[in-house]
C-alpha cells in the first residue's frame, strides 16, 4: 500500500483533489484510480483532480481530468490551481501557467482571482433564449423564467446526450435574469450531474448575456457563491480581455491509501 499526499480546495462550490505533481509520481492516464479519488462515498470526493507540474516556459503547467477521464478547460479549477501554486510558494501574486487551452493570465487581488480566460469567436445562436458558446469547454446556455424550479439533472442531461451534441456532448446552463445578476444553474459534463458552480459556465452565460444586452460586466450568482465575468466585445460575436473572477480557498489537505 502506497499513501497519497493530496490537498482539497473549492472556488465556490466546485470542489477539486489537487496534487502537487512536481515530481511527476502520480500517473495521469491513470482514469480508473482518478475516477476513484473523486467519487464521494468511496474516495475523497470532487468535481475534478488537478494537477500542478514544472513547466520550462511557465510558471507552472496545471492538467485538470473530469472524473470520468475526459479533459477540458476549467474556469473555477484554474483559479483554486492559481492559490494552491501560490499557497505551494511557486508564485506571487501574478502568474502565466500553462492549460489544455494554452497560457492562462491569472493575479491574486485579497480573496478573489482574477484569470484570463480563451477569446471567444463563435457564438452560435439557435434562438432568442439558446446560445452555444465555447469558452474553453463547450456550453449550451438557455434563458428561463425561474431557474429554481428547473430539474436541472433531467433537463441537462437530456441536451447534453441529444443529437445535436453528439458525439462530445456539452456541457448546460439554465440562466436567470435578477435584475443586473445572472442566477446560473450547471449541468456539467464529465461530473454527469449538476454542480455548484461552473467558470467556464457561468462565463458563457455572461457572453451570452452581453449579446442580449449592453453591459461588458456581469455578476452572477450560483449555489455555491458569487462570481463576476468582465469582456470586451470585439463585434460579429466575437469576445476579448475575459476575466473570470471570483475566489477559491483550501479546505484540507491529508493523504489516502491507495
Amino acid at each position: 500500500m502506497t499513501a497519497l499526499k493530496f490537498f482539497k480546495y473549492q472556488g465556490t462550490g466546485n470542489d477539486f483533489v489537487m496534487i502537487d505533481n512536481r515530481n511527476e509520481g502520480f500517473d495521469s492516464e491513470d482514469n480508473e484510480l482518478i475516477g476513484r479519488l473523486c467519487d464521494r462515498r468511496f474516495g475523497i470526493g470532487a468535481d475534478g483532480l488537478i494537477l500542478i507540474q514544472n513547466h520550462a516556459e511557465f510558471d507552472f503547467e496545471m492538467i485538470y481530468i473530469n472524473p470520468d477521464g475526459t479533459r477540458s478547460l476549467c474556469g473555477n479549477g484554474s483559479r483554486c490551481a492559481v492559490r494552491f501554486a501560490h499557497d505551494l510558494g511557486i508564485i506571487g501574486k501574478e502568474t502565466r501557467f500553462l492549460t489544455i487551452e494554452g497560457p492562462l493570465h491569472a493575479s491574486i487581488q485579497d480573496d478573489r482571482i482574477h484569470l484570463s480566460m480563451p477569446d471567444v469567436y463563435n457564438v452560435s445562436e439557435s434562438k432568442s433564449n439558446d446560445f452555444f458558446i465555447n469558452t474553453g469547454s463547450p456550453h449550451f446556455v438557455r434563458f428561463v423564467e425561474d431557474v429554481k424550479e428547473i430539474d436541472v439533472y433531467t433537463s441537462g442531461k437530456e441536451i447534453r446526450e441529444s443529437d445535436a451534441f453528439k458525439p462530445q456532448g456539452t456541457n448546460v446552463n439554465f440562466v436567470q435574469q435578477e435584475g443586473s445578476t445572472l442566477f446560473v444553474r450547471t449541468y456539467e459534463r464529465g461530473v454527469e450531474n449538476e454542480t455548484l458552480s461552473c467558470g467556464t459556465g457561468v462565463t458563457a452565460s455572461a457572453l451570452a448575456a452581453g449579446i442580449l444586452g449592453d453591459s461588458n460586466e456581469i455578476q452572477i450568482k450560483t449555489l455555491g457563491g458569487n462570481l463576476s465575468v468582465r469582456f470586451e466585445k470585439a463585434g460579429n460575436g466575437i469576445f476579448k480581455n475575459i476575466y473570470l473572477i471570483g475566489p477559491a480557498d483550501k479546505v484540507f489537505e491529508g493523504s489516502i491509501i491507495l
